[in-house]
């Protein structure tokens, strides 16, 4: 079994305390993982800050192809990355499952390099020169969750490296095997202290927010810890970007011809077994074609193939954790219960892993748990709606707003009516797309800041006037 480390300063870190990372899809266990403390937290930070200097002093041009080193030594090890992926977090090999998502850090990473943020001239004239310059925030915390966590580690990491901070991240307790490898490799191409990694529970993040050398946190996860990690900051006045949960809304506009939309209609939902922030959770159908809907879309559903992500067959893998394997299937319960009609799905899976069945849940109604919160699972519910006004209503009355969708034969019909929900990003004949050049973030509940493009870069700076008199 391969020993995992901490990577600290440059150096590799054991403890004295491990726990067991355990496949999802069989309860075995994958690697024993180091468990980190507040004392080796402080290590790593006065490490990053030690680093920051020579790294923040450092060219544009050599930072770019810093990062342009750090992508080919990813893809070298593309394979083992994507199988530790699939081994710690479930996500199938095949289909858009860990092969994309490690080929994903490798893109982000070559465009993160190639994005520059030049400074600006507001005056130049008789009177004098004012210039705007961007300056790296600092020492950078990154905590990052479960559910894609080698790409989300590359959106956290990456960009702060591009404009000159030093980084410690912190993954999540579930999945942190791929986070130890992906900055173990790292450190074989960046000075020591750029970036460090170091595991462990509330008490070290809770740490990392409230720390007075890091200047900034980038969060993925839930709206609730968010909020938390706003609180704990606010004593250092730290920076944030943070990126929460959704519960995106997807409305099919009336008379849609269905079928050539029904293979992107079912990534927007399950992809990664529905186990992502942007993906679509819940879906509005016009009662004129509802049954119609509800029918080929559980035709087609019923059809993708569930089970250990290592299988060449599966396309869809397990729940990452009991917790959330709990959470889903007590969602779908009380819909039933409450007279919802169960149409694929919908009862746990026997035997070892956390699986649970693609599951399409129609009749359902705004009330239900399954509707007004994020399930973060495969189970989708279809609603029915009569005018398309209260189905844009009903899709902004949540406190979230991350992504949302509208589907139609006309884009420009369907355009017209997305751009009225509230929500960072809006698709049209799709769900959950994202591209390494399109700001990325949410609005109410769903975040603060945006990742991405020179927007996102911009988030790991801070604004310095150069104001000169003639």
């Amino acid at each position: 079994m391969k020993q995992f480390s901490l990577t600290i300063g440059g150096r590799s870190v054991t403890t004295n305390r491990t726990y067991d990372v355990k496949n999802p899809a069989t309860g075995e266990i994958v690697a024993a993982c180091p468990e980190g403390s507040v004392e080796l937290l402080d290590q790593a930070v006065k490490e990053a800050r030690e680093a920051l200097p020579a790294w923040s002093g450092s060219s544009d041009a050599d930072r770019a192809q810093a990062l342009l080193r750090v992508a080919d030594v990813i893809e070298r090890h593309l394979t083992e990355l994507s199988h530790l992926v699939t081994r710690e977090q479930g996500k199938a090999q095949n289909g858009p499952g860990a092969n994309l998502e490690a080929g994903g850090c490798v893109a982000w990473t070559r465009v993160t390099a190639g994005l520059t943020l030049a400074d600006e001239t507001i005056q130049d004239d008789a009177q004098g020169r004012v210039v705007l310059h961007r300056k790296p925030v600092g020492v950078v915390g990154s905590i990052t969750p479960w559910n894609w966590p080698l790409l989300i580690a590359t959106w956290h990491i990456m960009p702060a490296l591009r404009v000159g901070c030093t980084v410690v991240i912190k993954p999540s307790p579930y999945t942190p095997l791929s986070t130890l490898r992906l900055i173990e490799l790292m450190n074989g191409v960046l000075p020591p202290g750029v970036v460090n990694v170091v595991t462990g529970d509330a008490e070290v993040g809770s740490r990392m927010v409230g720390h007075p050398d890091i200047a900034k946190i980038v969060f993925t996860g839930s709206t609730a810890t968010g909020k938390g990690v706003m609180r704990r900051g606010a004593d250092t006045l730290k920076r944030l970007t943070l990126e929460l949960g959704g519960n995106d809304a997807g409305i099919v506009l009336p008379n849609t011809t269905i079928t050539p939309l029904l293979e992107k209609l079912f990534w927007g939902c399950f992809i990664n077994g529905g186990q992502t922030c942007a993906a679509l959770k819940r879906l509005y159908v016009h009662e004129d074609q509802y049954e119609e809907v509800v029918a080929k879309f559980s035709e087609y559903v019923a059809k993708i193939p569930v089970g250990n992500g290592m299988d060449e067959a599966t396309l869809i893998g397990p729940l990452t954790n009991e917790m959330q394997l709990d959470k889903v299937a007590s969602y779908v319960d009380e819909a039933r219960a409450r007279g919802a009609r169960i149409v694929v799905g919908g009862k746990r899976t026997e035997g070892p892993g956390f699986f649970y069945p693609l599951t399409v849940v129609a009749d359902a109604t705004d009330d239900m748990l399954l509707v007004k919160e994020e399930q973060f699972g495969p189970a989708i519910p279809i609603l029915k709606y009569r005018r398309i006004e209260d189905a844009i209503a009903r899709a902004n009355s949540l406190d979230v707003g991350l992504g949302g969708s509208v589907w139609a034969d006309s884009a420009e019909e369907a355009a017209r009516w997305a751009t009225q929900l509230e929500c960072g990003t809006v698709w049209v004949n799709q769900h959950g797309a994202l591209h390494p050049l399109a700001p990325f973030g949410g609005v109410k509940g769903s975040g603060l800041g945006v990742e991405f493009n020179v927007d996102g870069l911009r988030e790991y700076t801070t604004l310095q006037v150069l104001n000169v008199a003639n």
